[in-house]
Parts: C-alpha cells; structure tokens; sequence
C-alpha cells in the first residue's frame, strides 16, 4: 500500500464553458475476474440487503496510475475469482457527476481506496489506501468480511480485538486524528505475530500523513520496519518512512539520520526482486529516492537513480502481456524520464497509447504536457484538444491548468486568463459532494494575479 494524499478535486457538471462535445468516461484497464457493478451504489446496496453480505467498493480515477495498476495485474488474476461470491462488487469512477452522493457520503482522500461497506448501516467497515499484492488483497477480503459481521462482538470481547475494532471503524468514518490514537493503542496490545498487524501499522502511517505529524510517521516506519522484513509492508513503510523524513523540517534532531536509513531501506527492498511487489510500488519506491536526493541536492546520485528507474520501467513495459499492462505504466515511466531529463522520450510511448485508447483522454493531455516542456506549444495545443474533447470530472481542471500554460509560453497573457476563468466556471458549477473550495479559491487567486 504506497499512498500519498490527495485534496478532492472538484468534479464537473455536464455543461462546460468550453463548448466541446460531451466526453465518453474513459473505461477500465482490462476486464475483471470479478462481477462488479460499475457506478450505481442503489443496486448494489439493495443486492448486498438481498444476498446479507457486504460490499466491496473499489474508487479509482482514470488518471490514477495506481488504480489502472490494480485494474491490468491484480484484478484480473484468476486466483480472486474464489472471492466472487464474498461480495457485492461496486466499482465507482470518481470523476463521474454521477458518483457525487456517494463521495459525499463515503468521501476519499487518497487513490485508490478500497472500502468494505456494511450495507445496513451503511459505513465503511475496512478500508484499504492504495495499490495490494493479490494476497494482500485477499487477506483484506477475509478481514472486510469479518469486520463487516461482527463489529460489535469484537468490541464488546476487549483486548486486541476491541481496540482494533475500534480503530478501524474510526479510520473508516474518515476520522484521521482519532483513528491515529486508537491504532497507537491497539499496536501497544496487537500481537506482533498478528495478521493484522502490518495492515494496523500502514492504517497508522496513513492517518498521520493525512494530520502532516510527519515526526511520529518517521518514529513508526523505524520501529516497526524490522519486524515486517522482506514482505511487501516493508515496501510501503519504507518508502512512507522516507517521504515522512524528507518532510522533517530542515534543522529537526535527527532529520539526516532518518532520511539515510530509509534511503538506505529502499535501495535494499529495490534490490530484493524476490519481493511480490507491483511495477507501480517499485515505481514509487524509486520516485520517493529521487525526490530525496534532488531535495538533498545530490544531482548526481539523483540522476542515476533516474537512469535506473527508467530502465526498470523500460524493462517492465517491454515484458507487458496486454496493452492495457503496457498503458497502464505510461504516467510512471512519464515521472521517470522528466527526472532523468529525458521527458521526450515519452512521445512514442504516448502516441502508442492514445492510438490503442481514443478514448482515453490520459495519453492526449500527457502529450500536451510533454510538448509544453519541450516548448513545442503548436503541438501541445493540439494535443490538450484532443484532451479536452474526452476529458471529464475533476481531470479537466489538471487539463485547463496544462493549456492555460500552453498559452503563457506563447505569449498570449488573454488566452491564458480566459482559460483560468473556463477553469473557475467549471469548478464553481461542480455537485455538492464534488466541490473543491480549496481549488476555487486557488483559482480566484491565480486571477488576481493576472
């Protein structure tokens, strides 16, 4: 589970200033072994009271590469199919207008997020942040299911049990700061030989990324580091570890002590490949020590980790078994070449996908962006219209942001406000349950600016 937070952007309303045609939602990665109801929580909910089981909800974005990972290799593994019939499986595209009385009520901060729901009461039972191993993922089926049935014997039996029951329904309602102390408490009784205690610790570190309380993220990751060795949690803890370090502020005790031993736990978990971890977590394993050494100002060991993280990409690309496999790497082999100065050679790669997927809006608006760097803005405008013809939900912003930038390079200040005030129209006409105040208010201030 490699997580980073995200602030919800808003989602649009159907009418948008641009005038383009409506946009076809981009569809998923690659079929799924398992039946999930694609984007309607009444049906689900009334087959989950019919059928007295919980549901499963899986809430991706077509831009999260995370989300398209677990889509092309994990939920398209036979081996879940023995899941099948544990659940009831709702899919929900959170760029989607429709979706928006569902975010309001289960609402995500980090993508993707997996919840189990309890359909009578209606709450998120378990909850998962970020990418899973298949055994990962089944381990949570089984605790989902459980937590979902039996909420209120674990709490009333005490020990371990309760306070983990505890946490998890704190951390499921979205109540970080609470979750944060409960999960403390149950690590204090949780046995170390617990199934669940790598899952209670990365829940822990989640919580205190989300509070910014990077100091006890770095204390956590170090001390239960050791006791999660060469699984895939000693992955996400020292890579959440190494970010949480990187964030200490520049004079804390103990800062360069605590970046050096998780860059120093990542570069050993990257050379362990027996470790059964996804593309997409090694790809953040090598983002978060690039980031570390460029904030260290190590220019040259940032770039040859760079080098290295473009050929893992390169070599992961090229064993792909689908073009949905291959698509699906696309925005973290982009990250690997803008840091290793190569951001051109994404070209080919892009062109490959926007002709394998046109209708997929992803390829095209990265384009745009990789022309914009390159300073080609003829290019870059029209890749952002082809972008923008296919674009829906909160990405349209990330898009309008793109082309208003397009326009600075090319000298045309009035294109570039126009396209700022296209980007607050958007926003301001987004559902409750999808609103950002957050980027309504950085848009009106980008406007005063102007």
């Amino acid at each position: 589970m490699r997580f980073r937070g995200f602030l919800l952007l808003a989602l649009a309303s159907a009418a948008v200033a641009s005038g383009l045609p409506a946009p076809t939602p981009a569809p998923k990665s690659a079929p799924s072994v398992l039946p999930w109801i694609d984007d309607d929580y009444a049906r689900a909910l009334v087959e989950a009271k019919a059928r007295k089981i919980p549901i499963f909800a899986e809430l991706w974005a077509p831009w999260c590469h995370t989300c398209r990972s677990m889509q092309a290799f994990v939920f398209t593994d036979r081996a879940l199919w023995r899941n099948a019939g544990e659940f009831v499986w709702l899919s929900i595209d959170t760029e989607k207008a429709q979706n928006a009385a569902f975010l309001k009520k289960f609402p995500i901060r980090a993508w993707p997020s997996f919840y189990v729901i309890d359909p009578n009461k209606e709450t998120v039972a378990l909850r998962w942040v970020g990418g899973a191993t298949v055994a990962q993922l089944r381990k949570f089926f089984r605790e989902g299911a459980r937590s979902a049935a039996s909420t209120l014997s674990a709490a009333a039996s005490g020990g371990a049990d309760a306070a983990l029951a505890r946490a998890d329904a704190l951390y499921g309602a979205g109540d970080y700061e609470k979750a944060d102390r409960a999960y403390a408490d149950t690590l204090e009784v949780l046995s170390l030989k617990s199934p669940r205690y790598a899952r209670a610790v990365e829940a822990r570190l989640f919580c205190l990324q989300i509070t910014h309380n990077a100091a006890e993220c770095v204390a956590l990751a170090r001390k239960a580091l050791p006791k999660v060795a060469h699984t895939a949690s000693a992955a996400n803890l020292s890579g959440s570890g190494l970010d949480c370090a990187v964030e200490l502020p520049a004079g804390a005790v103990g800062r360069s002590d605590a970046v050096s031993f998780f860059e120093s736990s990542v570069r050993d978990v990257l050379a362990d490949r027996t470790l059964p971890l996804a593309a997409d977590d090694r790809s953040a394993l090598y983002g978060s020590l690039h980031a570390a050494l460029e904030e260290a100002k190590d220019a040259d060991g940032a770039q040859r980790v760079a080098v290295e993280w473009v050929a893992y990409l390169d070599a992961e690309a090229a064993h792909a078994k689908t073009p949905q496999e291959r698509t699906a790497l696309d925005p973290n082999r982009l990250s690997a070449f803008e840091a290793a100065g190569e951001i051109g050679e994404a070209i080919p790669m892009l062109e490959a996908s926007e002709k394998a997927f046109p209708e997929d809006y992803n390829p095209s608006a990265r384009l745009a962006f990789v022309y914009l760097r390159l300073k080609q803005y003829d290019t870059a405008l029209k890749a952002s219209d082809r972008a923008l013809s296919r674009v829906y939900g909160p990405r349209k912003l990330r898009v309008l942001s793109v082309r208003a930038d397009i326009y600075k390079g090319t000298g045309d200040a009035a294109a570039a406000k126009k396209t700022v005030e296209e980007s607050l129209a958007y926003a301001e006409a987004l559902p409750v349950g999808q609103r950002s105040d957050t980027a309504i208010a950085a848009l009106k201030k980008q406007l005063e600016g102007s």
